[in-house]
């Protein structure tokens, strides 16, 4: 598709044809380091030396901060891989928000299971008490970010913030109960506000589901990490994932767990392939389908997963739908973690690192640069 804005892909362009007509590539480009060219596969499924080019932008580019491992998977196979010094494969690297996704999948196999229901209200307890306004909360609603719960995700003054609070200061022995105490703020349903806290409330539901409401920290740690390891990771071989819990034994799923780059593609592998692996279906297709469906009151959020849709003027895309197609969607984490996903083109990449906001908006270029060698099927 064309494209507005291509921060390698037009100078490349450029300088193919100035080579075609007064000399060798090599004139016009800096020759790519040996490191460069290893990391990409002799039949990539793109141009080699474009896609080793633009991989490569993003680990020396100066203004994206620290690049420490990506992978870029096509039609399942792994056509470039490339890591930071003291970084490898076998590296777990943390997930900060990219967890929120994998939350929803278990969210979706314990509603697929009949033990779950999208939009009955949410099983909490305290909240079914007489008279109790968030009783109107669903499950659907924590799911896309529209509970109405009283939150600030990033405030000027971080140790007011309700995530920071939740995880390092008066929330962090039991994140589960701080989040699920504070009060309305809207009508649930009815605004979109981003909330890793309410991340934190969809694990709490799924302990809570699968220990039938104990309140013993290692019987909750235990079932939760047993379902995903029985139902996602092995049949997955995603033998690297260690999920972090709380002291009440709640996943702190939105937020921590830690992977390999390549265990965290073979998750966006399982999404792009609508939760089949291998001819298994791991996770209903339809609930892949609810994942990436925009919620009513965000275009770019779907069920815990970030879409490739533009928002309102003025405000920020968390993707880069002006430069990649917008059935593109993915998993995004504080600091720059990124798996993305792009059906259309049969791809999988995942970024991993360390950047600030502002070097978030010179990477999300980069990235695209890599997607758009790849055509659309």
């Amino acid at each position: 598709m064309p494209l507005k804005f291509r921060s390698l892909i037009a100078p490349l362009a450029l300088a193919t044809s100035l080579a075609s007509c007064h000399g060798p590539k090599s004139d016009t480009l800096p020759p790519l380091s040996k490191q460069a060219m290893a990391a990409v596969s002799e039949k990539p499924g793109a141009p080699r030396e474009e896609l080793a080019r633009a991989v490569d932008a993003l680990f020396t580019a100066k203004d994206v901060g620290e690049t420490r491992a990506v992978v870029v998977m096509e039609n399942g196979r792994i056509v470039a891989e490339r890591y930071a010094p003291g970084y490898t494969r076998d590296t777990r690297l943390v997930s900060w928000s990219m967890a929120k996704t994998i939350t929803s999948v278990m969210i979706g196999m314990l509603v697929a299971d009949g033990r779950l229901s999208l939009d009955q209200p949410a099983p909490i307890p305290r909240w079914q008490r007489p008279g109790d306004p968030r009783g109107a909360i669903t499950l659907r609603y924590l799911l896309q970010m529209r509970s109405g719960l009283q939150h600030t995700e990033a405030g000027p003054i971080p140790y007011e913030s309700s995530e920071v609070r939740m995880l390092f200061l008066d929330g962090r022995d039991n994140m589960a109960q701080w989040a699920e105490e504070q009060p309305l703020e809207t009508v649930p349903g009815s605004e979109f506000k981003y909330s890793t806290n309410t991340t934190v409330i969809l694990s709490d539901i799924a302990a809570r589901v699968l220990t039938n409401n104990s309140n013993d920290p290692e019987t909750r740690r235990r079932a939760v990490y047993d379902y995903l390891k029985a139902r996602l990771f092995d049949p997955l071989g995603m033998t690297s994932v260690v999920p972090e819990f709380d002291r009440s034994g709640t996943l702190i799923g939105g937020s921590l767990m830690h992977a390999t780059a390549r265990d965290f593609a073979r998750f966006g592998e399982l999404l792009r392939n609508k939760g089949s692996y291998r001819g298994a279906q791991i996770v209903p297709r339809s609930w892949v389908v609810a994942m990436t469906t925009p919620s009513p009151k965000s275009p770019q959020y779907g069920l815990q997963t970030w879409l490739n849709n533009p928002v309102k003027p003025g405000a920020d895309d968390a993707l880069f739908p002006k430069l990649a197609p917008h059935s593109l969607f993915g998993m995004v984490g504080h600091m720059g973690q990124y798996v993305l996903v792009s059906p259309r083109q049969g791809l999988t990449m995942v970024r991993l690192g360390h950047s600030d906001e502002k070097q978030r908006a010179a990477l999300k270029p980069l990235m695209a640069d890599v997607i758009d060698l790849y055509p659309e099927r």
